[in-house]
């Protein structure tokens, strides 16, 4: 089976990490986290965003991003509003690394410099007022383009109502 990893580099909001927890419990990808952190893995607002989905998650937690890049070879994606390719323009590979930046900062710019053909964007109005996309909803609409992709290897694309079996 493919393999999808989502890395969150230094996130600082705990309800964030916790719904991108359950987005990845939900679709069976790795989850990353690379220090420092704002907030402690046992956070309460982080552990009720992620609901009973805690026992699902493959996670790796980093001191820091050196650590994380000497440990992971790629490929890595870095999700950001200053790339210039748009996330679905690019054909991600088993294995892939899908980077995400902390909220306030984003990614390091030297990043997106030394890999402009892995580093994509979700598309956006070109207002001041709206710099970006809530990272936990980015990190899904990357996760699910990846897993569109792939023909969503694993998940169940089938509804199942409940009242009214069929």
């Amino acid at each position: 089976m493919p393999t999808l990893n989502v890395v969150l580099i230094e996130p600082e909001i705990p309800q964030n990490t916790g719904n991108i927890s359950r987005t990845c419990a939900a679709t069976g990808a790795r989850l990353h986290l690379v220090g420092p952190m704002g907030f402690r893995l046992d956070d309460k607002k982080m552990k009720r965003a992620g609901l009973d989905y805690w026992p699902l998650l493959d996670i790796t937690v980093y001191e820091n991003a050196q650590a994380f890049f000497s440990q992971n070879s790629g490929p890595f994606f870095y999700f950001s509003t200053k790339a210039r390719r748009v996330y679905t323009e690019v054909t991600y590979p088993d294995g892939a690394y899908l980077v995400f930046g902390k909220e306030t900062a984003g990614l390091p710019e030297e990043w997106l410099r030394d890999h402009p053909d892995n580093s994509v964007r979700l598309p956006m109005l070109d207002d001041e007022a709206a710099r970006s996309l809530n990272l936990s909803n980015a990190v899904a609409v990357g996760t699910y383009e990846v897993l569109r992709q792939w023909g969503f290897p694993r998940l169940r694309t089938e509804g199942r109502l409940t009242k009214y079996p069929g």
